[in-house]
């Protein structure tokens, strides 16, 4: 159908762009609103003048394959809509059109530019509901090739499938590069995809953009209520101050306080700086489980290191465990953390760890001659003292034979050893842990996955999954200890007690315990009715300082008290293994053999460590957020797992090869059909109705960067040539409106530079700081030329180049010159 419409007589108003002038129009890609249209166009013919087509959507669709079968790139040129913005006439044309502009500001080295006026282009303009063709113009004024059409950026897209396996990749932490070449693997070949590497990053990126929203904090807080909303027992709080601001945040899902219920006794906490955008310090609260394994109990970002935040932060923990506190915890040595666990959990046993302290010994001690004597002597001092009376005799005993009693960090040690010292600490039961490596051990599983860019919304997603991580991890270990039997190692009737009670992983320890009891030799003191008292000698290897002064290695016999109650079967040893550890040592062990004994009592198989018990926490599931789970999303999986299993049997034969692609054949054309007859699509409300009750919240605005604790790192100091730019832009008022900027130039790092320990320094530097940032006096990278043009627009002369080399290297005043430029 031909018509008589022309070019002239389409109706002005409204107009974005006008025909005449083609330097006021702007470019705008066709692409993205059509990415997911998977259909090819039906008709690959030559547009004419008078064709029709349903819709704007099917005259791109046209137009596009039209283009990508002939070689060349389209994009929207000319945009007219009616009083009512609807769209009345809209023109497509190549790519290439438009006269070329170059906006590098150096001449010799211009960027460049695909626009040559190529007159190639189509109009369309509305009749009725349809779009008609009303003009063409088919000849290019370049070369185009069908071949290269793939590299046309109207032509790239990612389709559903890409993107999905994008986005599930990129969730397990699967690298760019390694994630789009499963894509080129799967396609056969890069000529096979409709996409490069730089769509898929820039997609995820998008992605990534969309879950943020407005603000980084604001983000985490919807986040947060998300999670509430599927899970009503997900706990968070959030500290701001009086602008609104976030400083602290604390969060735990349902799973992590069900799980606190069960292992409440003993918890270790630490804050250990992470690289991400604010660097907070990152405060896990870590348990452990009936395997020995960590446990997440909540996690918190702190603005501040002191008092009062771990005060606000600990009572959050404790609020959001139904305010039972823990028995005991481990953590450094920090002031502020101990002021604070008097003050929320005054009845909880404190212990700082013993790792952290004796990872100090080279730092405090390397300086004295006899340093490997003091640090083999401190650890036998440390580790084998049985009684408090044993340890504080070896210390003293230390500190004379090296004269150490000048040492402070040792004094300090010795006033403190209730508090770290196993002699004054292990009549606590602490689940076999001593020291705070466990939440170390949760931080390094965020090594890889957060760096310097890391926002909140970022780190909290990394968390849930660690959690998950830490989840699967005691499922298979239950599965183990459900399926495996380790076997017993003695003819011993209660190693097989424990063999049918313990997890594998604390039967294990226990089957340690009992190789040891080979070197235990028991004998009975004394008897006093029921209760027995043995001495139990083991036969040890230590370290020791020989007479010249060398670390020698000779055998050791320590002797145990162990005493028996035959009427109530109570067993105590000296050792306080048991108490410490909740396993029974080799002392014990080697006495309840002695004395016949078939079972052990119940209340030395400790529930904690049972596999056979139910515990609340394992029947329930994470809490996890998917914003990209949507209900397009999950049809499509549900699809793709159903057709792979008819994939499966298509491929068994040629006949049911043939069967499966002739059902997919129809199955296509009715979709096209129904997609013909019902162009308005159903639109799930649901989101739309949860991203406003989310939008009415009141906005939590992202937190200042932290502070590092300890010394702050020194200013910089001013170079001369940051001085001119300084002074200069501080004058720039006073220059004419013709003086010419030039944009700034990276070119590596200033010296002297200083990388913080906890990330990255700011990366927004003043505009001053970057034009001439990292060249040296001489260097090949620095064009006196362009600095000069800071100043003037004139091009600068031989005197100039010679005297800004002056000031580089100190011979002339720098206000000099730049008085005589501005004034020049």
């Amino acid at each position: 159908m031909e018509s008589n419409l022309s070019l002239d007589e389409v109706p002005e108003q409204d107009s974005v762009f006008h025909e005449d002038n083609e330097d006021d129009f702007t470019f705008e890609e066709i692409g993205g609103c059509l990415d997911d249209q998977q259909g090819e166009p039906i008709m690959m013919l030559e547009p004419k003048k008078g064709m029709m087509f349903n819709s704007e959507d099917d005259a791109v669709r046209f137009y596009k394959g039209y283009a990508k079968k002939k070689g060349f790139g389209v994009i929207r040129r000319t945009t007219r809509h009616d009083e009512d913005n609807k769209l009345n006439y809209f023109t497509l044309a190549c790519s290439r059109q438009g006269k070329a502009q170059y906006t590098s500001k150096n001449s010799f080295k211009p960027n460049p530019s695909t626009r040559m006026q190529c007159p190639c282009k189509i109009n369309f303009c509305r009749r009725g509901e349809q779009f008609c063709i009303t003009s063409v113009m088919l000849d290019h004024n370049h070369p185009t090739s069908p071949s290269k059409s793939r590299f046309l950026r109207c032509h790239k897209k990612l389709d559903l499938d890409a993107k999905r396996r994008l986005e599930l990749n990129d969730q397990a932490g699967i690298r760019m590069n390694k994630n789009f070449g499963s894509l080129v693997i799967q396609a056969g070949g890069y000529d096979k995809l409709e996409f490069g590497e730089k769509e898929c990053r820039n997609y995820l990126q998008e992605t990534r953009r969309l879950k943020l929203g407005a603000g980084d904090a604001h983000a985490v807080y919807q986040y947060f209520l998300r999670m509430q909303s599927k899970d009503p027992d997900f706990f968070h709080v959030m500290d701001v101050d009086e602008d609104g601001r976030l400083r602290n945040v604390f969060w735990a899902d349902a799973r992590s306080r069900a799980t606190y219920e069960s292992y409440s006794d003993v918890i270790t906490f630490d804050t250990t700086y992470l690289t991400n955008k604010y660097s907070m310090p990152f405060a896990p609260f870590v348990g452990v489980n009936h395997h020995g394994e960590s446990v997440l109990l909540g996690c918190g970002l702190l603005s501040n290191e002191d008092t009062e935040t771990f005060i606000w932060l600990f009572k959050s923990w404790l609020s959001c465990m139904s305010n039972k506190p823990p028995n005991a915890i481990i953590t450094d040595q920090c002031k502020a953390m101990q002021n604070a666990i008097e003050e929320v959990f005054p009845n909880a046993r404190h212990r700082w760890c013993i790792w952290h302290i004796m990872k100090k010994i080279p730092e405090k001690l390397s300086g004295y001659e006899k340093y490997e004597n003091i640090k083999y002597t401190l650890s036998n001092v440390v580790y084998d003292s049985l009684t408090k009376h044993d340890f504080d005799e070896a210390w003293v005993k230390m500190i004379n034979k090296y004269d150490l009693r000048d040492n402070d960090w040792l004094d300090g040690l010795y006033n403190n050893r209730y508090l770290w010292a196993p002699a004054y600490v292990k009549d606590t039961f602490w689940a076999g842990m001593s020291s705070t490596q466990r939440s170390e051990s949760v931080n390094a599983f965020f090594d890889g996955y957060v760096n310097a860019k890391t926002t909140l919304k970022q780190f909290v997603g990394q968390y849930e999954n660690a959690l998950r991580d830490k989840v699967e991890k005691e499922n298979k270990a239950d599965s183990k200890s459900f399926q495996e039997v380790i076997p017993c190692i003695t003819h011993y009737d209660f190693e097989r007690q424990f063999q049918v009670a313990y997890t594998n992983a604390k039967f294990q320890e226990f089957q340690e315990q009992l190789r040891g009891k080979i070197y235990c030799y028991p004998a009975m003191l004394n008897k006093q009715g029921s209760i027995y008292t043995f001495r139990v000698r083991e036969d040890r290897k230590i370290f020791f300082e020989g007479e010249d002064g060398q670390i020698k290695e000779k055998r050791f016999i320590s002797e145990f008290t162990v005493l028996f109650n035959q009427g109530d079967c109570n067993v105590q040893c000296l050792c306080r293994l048991f108490e410490f550890r909740g396993i029974l040592c080799s002392h014990i062990l080697s006495v309840l053999a002695l004395m016949e004994m078939t079972e052990v009592p119940s209340k030395y198989i400790l529930q904690r460590w049972r596999k056979d018990f139910k515990r609340k926490h394992t029947f329930m599931k994470c809490s996890y957020d998917d914003m990209l789970n949507t209900t397009i999303v999950q049809r499509y999986d549900s699809l793709c797992k159903r057709s792979h299993q008819v994939a499966e049997n298509g491929a068994e034969s040629d006949v049911l090869y043939t069967l499966v692609m002739n059902g997919l054949n129809e199955l296509q054309i009715k979709i096209d059909a129904y997609r013909a007859n019902h162009e308005a699509q159903d639109q799930d409300t649901s989101s739309k109705h949860e991203d406003t009750m989310l939008n009415n919240e009141k906005l939590v605005l992202s937190p200042i960067r932290v502070r590092s604790v300890g010394r702050p790192p020194s200013k910089r100091k001013e170079s001369k040539i940051d001085q001119v730019v300084r002074k200069l832009r501080a004058k720039k008022q006073q220059v004419p409106t013709s003086t010419k900027k030039v944009p700034s130039q990276k070119a590596g790092k200033k010296k002297g530079s200083k990388k913080s320990n906890i990330g990255q320094g700011s990366s927004q530097q003043t505009e001053a700081n970057t034009y001439c940032e990292g060249h040296d006096a001489g260097s090949a990278g620095f064009f006196p030329n362009e600095f000069q043009e800071l100043q003037t627009t004139k091009p600068a002369t031989t005197i100039h180049m010679m005297s800004y080399v002056d000031i580089l290297q100190g011979n002339k005043d720098v206000m000099d010159l730049l008085d005589a430029s501005l004034n020049g």
